[in-house]
């Protein structure tokens, strides 16, 4: 996964905005403090567990580490491992936090769907609500929305309502932008840099303090993206930059989707770091491996953090 290694290092940073940058309610700037200044390196970066896989991908996920299976693996991952928050659904959290409340900050997921229907007219059903996530303690609430899907006017207008409700509540929102349909299909694909630059840009005019947004890839079908991406040149650090300036005053995770080598995922955390992001979110990457294993590359990956304070 190559960078632009030519460009001095001075030139391949990029500038990520700040809480300072953000126009934000009082609840939302205590809550993203302490997200990314009280937990984790403490240095404004993000490093983001989550363990959403379960309803998303369904057990087939946690077969390659069957010890995962058990959310006390990702808790205690979480801890050991001084990740900033655990990204989960309800019962997850209810169950399991209790002895982790204060020490691994909740980033509780308010909508989900399991894999099992098509994801050509893909909506993420509400199955929490921000009062759950205040009565939780968590820091802050993940939404997905499925940018392109036939059913997105569902989804911004299901959207608007749980913005309404964390503006109220001073509750940050994570905002997991993910280009899906028929639609997307036919522009490039949902891993595209059109899809890719629209779900950022999308997200952050519908209202997400942070949004969770996946690289771009070159693919056999980028001549079908519509102008002027069917004809541009860009190499992958240009199209990460192009993603993270499109999120504007949002901040940027990147995922780290299926679970990839180690030098790869070191790799992909220069780049996104590089480019502007505040952090990685990764899952996969960390819990699929022992507990000792994952707790290496994830010091590794601090290691990369600590070079990126704001």
């Amino acid at each position: 996964m190559a960078t632009n290694v030519n460009l001095p290092e001075a030139a391949r940073q990029a500038s990520r905005p700040t809480l300072d940058d953000m126009d934000l309610v009082p609840g939302k700037r205590v809550r993203l403090h302490r997200l990314l200044w009280e937990h984790g390196l403490r240095n404004g970066t993000l490093m983001v567990l989550p363990i959403d896989q379960g309803i998303e991908h369904g057990p087939v996920d946690f077969m390659e580490n069957p010890a995962s299976a058990d959310p006390e693996f990702e808790w205690e991952l979480a801890l050991r491992g001084g990740y900033n928050a655990i990204a989960c659904h309800y019962n997850l959290a209810r169950q399991y936090m209790k002895k982790y409340a204060g020490e691994v900050p909740l980033i509780l997921k308010l909508n989900g769907r399991s894999n099992i229907p098509s994801e050509e007219d893909a909506f993420s059903t509400l199955v929490s609500s921000v009062e759950d996530a205040v009565y939780l303690g968590a820091d802050a609430i993940g939404y997905t929305l499925y940018a392109g899907s036939p059913r997105q006017d569902l989804d911004i207008e299901q959207f608007a309502q749980v913005r309404e409700e964390c503006e109220k509540y001073g509750m940050p929102v994570i905002v997991w932008s993910y280009p899906r349909g028929a639609a997307i299909d036919k522009k490039g694909g949902r891993d595209s840099l059109y899809a890719v630059e629209y779900a950022a840009r999308l997200a952050h005019e519908f209202g997400a303090d942070i949004i969770k947004l996946n690289v771009p890839k070159h693919s056999a079908k980028d001549g079908e993206q519509p102008k002027p991406y069917n004809t541009m040149e860009w190499t992958e650090d240009v199209g990460v930059r192009r993603v993270v300036k499109a999120a504007q005053r949002s901040m940027v995770l990147f995922s780290g989707g299926s679970k990839l080598g180690d030098q790869d995922l070191l790799s992909k955390v220069q780049l996104a770091m590089d480019s502007g992001a505040t952090g990685l979110i990764f899952g996969r990457n960390m819990w699929q491996r022992k507990m000792d294993e994952a707790l290496a590359v994830t010091e590794k990956v601090k290691d990369i953090l600590r070079k990126f304070p704001a």
